[in-house]
């Protein structure tokens, strides 16, 4: 947990990244072999506390038979102390040995302890022949197997003082690889990844944009290219056009002039009907004028020949009215005198002539 979000402080290279790799490969490895050993020296560590509670147990009960067998041979002897006679029988090699050795176990040295009888040796052979001699053979044998018992339980206890400390250091370094370096190495690679891959990112951006510059610079070129074909065509296309312009003026004037002289031709045959018509017209306007001529002579004998008629009838016509009309002005006048006869003589000789009624 405390290397969770820390990280080694390097530059980050694919070889750093390598090395880390390496570095994380070899934790995990010595991770897995230090779970072993502790594994192993955790199952002997076991295995020696049973043996311990077992030699214990042992050693009380033999500590009892040999107290019980020393004072046999105190009541045996007839003496409360027998210590004198032990030491005063010892000689000067020792019969009772205890052999060193070490054994490894997962790359843990032990002490192992043996001991070991030298029946050659042995310096109790007067020590009892008074009475008792047969207590104290069994009480020497009894306090023999309790010093061997002694020796196993102190090679006992001294491994399990070795492998208590070696699997709490085993422990402390398989703690430390799981919780702090491998997770930190991870952090570090992680990180040198992500930098890589930044890398790579800004890389391939770079490349991108000079990939895009050349294709730019490819299609400004192009476009250079194709600008001066289309300029050289524009020029082709121009020659051309002023040509079949030139082409089309010359034909056009060669047109005009043709349509000018069949216009020409039209006008002159145009002036020719023209005069033959207006010749033709004339010729008939000058018949027509010929033919009202004698029309209207023949139309002036009529109407003189009418008139004539008329005039006599008008006369015939104009004395009949005078006749009537003189016949009705004598009427007239006999009316008047008729009626100047009834008018009043005062009214005759009166001032108001405008009154006077004719």
């Amino acid at each position: 947990m405390s290397g969770a979000g820390n990280r080694e402080q390097v530059f980050p290279t694919r070889m750093t990244l390598g090395l880390m790799k390496t570095k994380l490969k070899g934790a995990e490895t010595g991770h897995s072999l230090l779970k072993r050993k502790s594994e192993a020296l955790t199952k002997r560590f076991r295995d020696i506390t049973k043996r311990i509670n077992d030699a214990k147990l042992k050693m009380g009960r033999i500590m009892q038979t040999a107290s019980f067998s020393l004072a046999e041979v105190t009541y045996a002897t007839g003496t409360n102390n027998i210590s004198y006679q032990v030491q005063e029988s010892v000689g000067n090699k020792a019969r009772f040995k205890v052999n060193a050795k070490q054994e490894n176990v997962s790359g843990v040295k032990l002490p192992a302890f043996q001991a070991f009888i030298d029946d050659s040796i042995n310096d109790f052979k007067m020590t009892g022949l008074g009475r008792g001699g047969q207590q104290v053979q069994k009480c020497k044998l009894i306090y023999s197997k309790a010093v061997e018992t002694l020796v196993e339980l102190a090679s006992l206890q001294t491994a399990f003082v070795i492998l208590d400390e070696v699997i709490k250091v085993t422990n402390r370094r398989v703690n430390a690889i799981e919780h702090v370096i491998i997770p930190r190495t991870d952090n570090t690679i992680k990180y040198i990844n992500s930098e890589l891959d930044e890398l790579d990112r800004e890389e391939f951006y770079r490349l991108k944009k000079v990939q895009e510059k050349k294709q730019q610079q490819l299609e400004e070129a192009e476009r250079e290219e194709e600008l001066k074909k289309q300029k050289l065509i524009e020029k082709a296309t121009a020659a051309k056009k002023l040509k079949e312009e030139e082409a089309a003026r010359e034909a056009e004037a060669a047109r005009v002039a043709k349509a000018a002289r069949e216009a020409e031709a039209e006008a002159e045959e145009k002036a020719k009907e023209k005069a033959e018509e207006n010749i033709k017209d004339k010729a008939e306007e000058k018949e027509s004028e010929e033919a009202e001529q004698e029309e209207q002579e023949e139309t002036n004998e009529e109407e003189a020949t009418v008139d004539e008629n008329e005039k006599k009838t008008e006369e015939v016509e104009t004395k009949n009215t005078t006749t009537y009309d003189a016949a009705e002005e004598a009427n007239d006048v006999l009316e008047i005198q008729d009626k100047a006869n009834e008018i009043p003589s005062d009214l005759i000789n009166g001032d108001d002539d405008d009154d006077v009624i004719f």
